[in-house]
Parts: structure tokens; sequence; C-alpha cells
């Protein structure tokens, strides 16, 4: 039964206080009507002994406490979810968005309309996840494996090169079955940073499998709790009813643990760690665990989730919490960034816990995990001797260390560094390892089972040495 009232006790910010009189639901949609007759729309956030928060999608200006009428709909927030949705644009709320030179689309017919909240899914109907979704970049399929179900979040730092990679994963990604989907979700996005991902989406010929939701930073703060819980909506729809696997792009997290703050400093909680709300850590688990597989399904749900480091602290409370949730992380390095590698991962930072059941014979190549543990044992030497090098000067190394020397400055110019419209398959990618591995002594390679060795070790390293002009 819908109730109005015509008076509230208090507003603070984007939230509206009223004593209510009768049982409110959590997340209910409130229907609210200004002193001048304009229509907007809220959503009950806190519910009190007395009193309901409330959060106004269009903001606070202009309403009073006395001539402000508040219809409860008993009804929570809810998002039309069509297979029409693909190769679209959305806002944040899921209405259908027209972009600067979109096309024009026809109005979305639904097939369900389901509620935003969502649950996260039970770990004991998980499925374990075994699947690689290959993105066509060296770094990531070699030593950072993706795998569906996974929740794998890149930690980068403000001006780094995220967008670029994120819609470089857009345009690459693919598994071996056809039904696929990524939902890409900017979160107070730069209007710029937007037209960039349009251009870029569409460039790419993968559109149409691809569905975006955008909240600009100029649109209400509020819609950027609401709009990842939208698009896992409608990820879960794909994966979980129409067993498709879908990949969720969501950048970036750091804005909304922001609205997050906002809106808990607005209903005077106690903050925590930076003023971030106590329960910041269970919030954003919310999100994360929204992500997998479930037993007796052949769909599933991939987050890759961005977050913006402040002061490329990766300590701070979003990292942090994000980092316990999550399976691994890739790590965006600003020395990397400064010597124009792109992507400018730092390997030693990064890790896909996954990676070891993705990875091998019938999956990828059976030399995978072992050839990718020697890179990493290779790189982390290689940088030691550099810094070696500083103090006693090059004359000073031995013939094994300038290898190794030379080893790591080919990796970095050859397997980390790789072009925007480039895109390497995995065995390109593990071949390409060969040859830079092979430049050192077989005797010194440690983390290789000998089978493999023989089987993949190159003996002339002089010949690969000239098809690094590529």
């Amino acid at each position: 039964m819908k109730i109005t009232y015509s008076n509230i006790q208090g507003i603070e910010g984007p939230l509206v206080f009223l004593r209510h009189q009768h049982n409110v639901m959590n997340g209910e949609i409130v229907h609210i009507i200004d002193p001048n007759g304009i229509a907007r729309t809220g959503r009950v956030l806190e519910i009190s002994e007395n009193v309901t928060v409330i959060e106004v999608f269009q903001g606070t200006a202009g309403l009073d406490t006395d001539r402000t009428q508040l219809t409860f709909s008993d009804e929570v927030f809810q998002i039309s979810i069509s297979r029409d949705m693909l190769g679209r644009t959305f806002d944040g709320q899921g209405r259908p968005k027209i972009l600067k030179n979109a096309d024009s689309f026809p109005e979305l017919l639904p097939e369900v309309v389901r509620p935003i909240c969502g649950t996260p899914i039970n770990p004991y109907s998980r499925s374990y996840p075994t699947d690689v979704i290959h993105t066509g970049i060296s770094v990531i399929d070699g030593l950072t494996t993706l795998v569906r179900g996974q929740k794998l979040p890149i930690f980068t730092g403000q001006g780094l090169s995220h967008n670029k990679l994120a819609a470089q994963i857009v345009k690459q990604a693919k598994v071996r079955e056809e039904n696929f989907v990524v939902v890409f979700v900017g979160i107070g996005i730069l209007q710029d940073d937007a037209m960039y991902f349009e251009q870029r989406f569409k460039e790419s010929g993968n559109w149409q499998n691809v569905i975006s939701f955008l909240n600009i930073a100029s649109d209400p703060t509020i819609e950027r709790i609401l709009i990842p819980r939208i698009a896992l909506t409608v990820a879960e729809y794909f994966a979980f009813d129409l067993d498709m696997h879908v990949l969720v792009i969501m950048t970036d997290i750091t804005n909304y643990c922001e609205a997050l703050r906002e809106l808990s400093s607005a209903k005077g909680e106690i903050p925590s760690r930076k003023g971030f709300p106590g329960y910041m850590y269970s919030d954003l688990a919310s999100l994360y665990e929204r992500a997998g597989k479930i037993k007796g399904r052949e769909g599933s749900i991939t987050q890759i989730p961005i977050i913006t480091m402040p002061n490329d602290d990766i300590t701070h409370p979003i990292p942090d919490l994000t980092g316990f949730i999550t399976e691994g992380q890739i790590v965006l390095s600003r020395e990397l960034y400064k010597r124009n590698v792109y992507p400018p991962i730092d390997i030693l930072s990064s890790l896909s816990r996954l990676m070891k059941e993705g990875v091998g014979e019938g999956k990828t190549r059976e030399d995978h995990s072992e050839i990718a543990s020697q890179l990493y044992s290779l790189y982390a030497q290689s940088l030691e001797i550099k810094e070696l090098e500083s103090i006693i000067g090059e004359e000073s190394l031995t013939s094994l260390d300038k290898r190794i020397l030379n080893f790591g400055k080919s990796f970095e110019q050859y397997f980390m560094n790789q072009k925007f419209d480039e895109e390497r398959d995995v065995i390109t990618t593990l071949d390409l390892a060969w040859d830079l591995v092979s430049t050192v002594p077989k005797r010194n390679i440690l983390r290789i089972s000998p089978e493999i060795l023989d089987k993949y070790y190159i003996e002339d390293a002089r010949i690969k040495e000239k098809l690094w002009g590529r």
C-alpha cells in the first residue's frame, strides 16, 4: 500500500530524514514531489526504530521540510533486463542513454524485471574456476592469467594508463566459446573518459557484445552506489539465466567508496580509517562476491574492478580491503609508465591466485606454469643486478650477471611492452617467453623441469635475437 508523508524532519546533503509511522522496506523506492511540483526519486537507505533515511537521486536542492511530499511505493529498486541491451549504453539508473555519435535504438522490451540488491553466491554452490579468459595481453595472459569466475582487481594511480588498458581488455577479451559478454561500468568518470571508451569500443568491432553503464562525474553521487549493483544484476541474468560468460569491468571503485564515505558522513556515522565507514569491507564484499561460477550452470561472472590508489598508496583502505576479498591483483607501475612501457604492469607486485588452476596442458600449454615462474625469477634477478651495477659498475659484473641484466632489458622491451592494437594469443606469448629465457645459459635455468627445458629451450639464441626487431 502506498503511503504519503507531507513533512520531513531534516535534510543533510543528498539525504532526507523522515519520521515514519508504517513498516518501511530497506531499499524501497520513494517518489518525491518538491515545492515546485517537480518529481524526484529516492530510495530508502537506512531504517531505525522511528526514522527512515532516504537518498535522493537528483539531490535535495530546493526541498524543504514543510512542503515536500514523499510517497512510499512499496517496491524496491528494480532493473528491466533484455538481450537487446547488448551494444547499448545506460546511465547510472539503468535507463537507456544515447552518447555522442551513437546510433538511435528502439525502446527496450524487458524479458525480466529484477531487484538490484542481489546476493553473494553461496560458497557451497560455487564451482571452482578453472577456465581461462584470454585478453591478448602477454603480461596478463602469461604471468597473471585471468580465470573465469575470478575477481582480479587493477591497482593504479592518477594519470596512469588504466583507461587504455581497460579499453584494450574490452576489445580483445575472449573465451573459447562464442557466448561471451562484457559489461563495462563507469563510476564517476569524466565526460572525456566516457567519450574515449565509447570511441574505443566502437572501433574494436566488438561493440555488439558490450553493455555499458556510465555514471559521469557530474551525475548525482547517489548513482555511484546504484550503478555497480545494476550492472551486476544484468550480468547475473546473462550468466546464470542465459548461460553466458560475462566479464564485468568496473572503473573506478575509488569513486564508489568516496560516495559511500559521503553518505556515511551525512548520516553522522562514526568514521573508520581515513573517514571511510567501518562497514566498507562488507559493502565491497557484497559487490565482489557476486562474481563466480555456480554448480550446474554453464555461465560465469568474472570481475576486473579498477582502483585508483590515492598517492599511489597500496596500503590505503580501498586497495587494502579489496586485496582481502579478491584473488590477486594487477598493479600498475609509475616508473614503468615514465619509461613508456605499456601496459606498465609491475609483475613482481602482481599475481593471480587462481592462475595455477587455469593453465597447463589442455588449457594453455604444458610449459605455461614453469616458464612463468622462470620469468619471474630472472626478472627479479635482473633488477637486483641493475641496483648492484649502479654501485660497483658494469665492469665488475660477471658474464652471467650481464646476460641476466640484458634479459631484464629485453623482457621489458619485447614481452612487457605491447602496442594498444596488438593482440597476442597465448602460444605467441609463451614462444616469446622462451625466446627471452633462451638467452640465459641452460645450466642457469633452475625453475623448469628437464623434460620441459629440453623440449622448448632454443640453443641458438642468436637466431632469436634477429627476430626481436619485430
